[in-house]
């Protein structure tokens, strides 16, 4: 089962991620943009995704590990159980995020690095 750790990690392969906290939870920020961050009550990832349509595929596609709160209802955010995902996954949904957040010229850059 993936941790925040793992999400560290993960976040730590691209640059200019930095830990923070966003609503007083941990979170991950690109040049100050928050991309994702825990939330409690009840335990999830919040993350970005590109668009409302990801976030009702991810939801329908798998709805024991995507949810979203009332909160979060027309926003481009999905939760995140991660009890429920696999880390390979949550790997993809994190760079996404990241890539959505990041300046272009930063993706650019690491594209470019591949």
């Amino acid at each position: 089962m993936p941790t925040w750790d793992d999400v560290l990690a993960i976040g730590a392969r691209f640059p200019e991620v930095e830990p923070s906290t966003w609503f007083g939870t941990p979170s991950l920020k690109v040049r100050g943009k928050s991309f994702c961050r825990m939330r409690s009550d009840p335990d999830a990832l919040v993350l970005r995704v590109i668009d409302l349509g990801e976030v009702e595929a991810l939801v329908k596609g798998k709805p024991e590990a995507f949810f979203v709160t009332p909160h979060y209802e027309g926003w481009p955010y999905v939760l995140v159980r991660l009890e429920s995902v696999d880390q390979r996954v949550l790997a993809e949904l994190i760079e996404d995020a990241w890539r959505i957040q990041a300046p272009k010229r930063v993706v650019a850059a690491f594209d470019a690095e591949r």
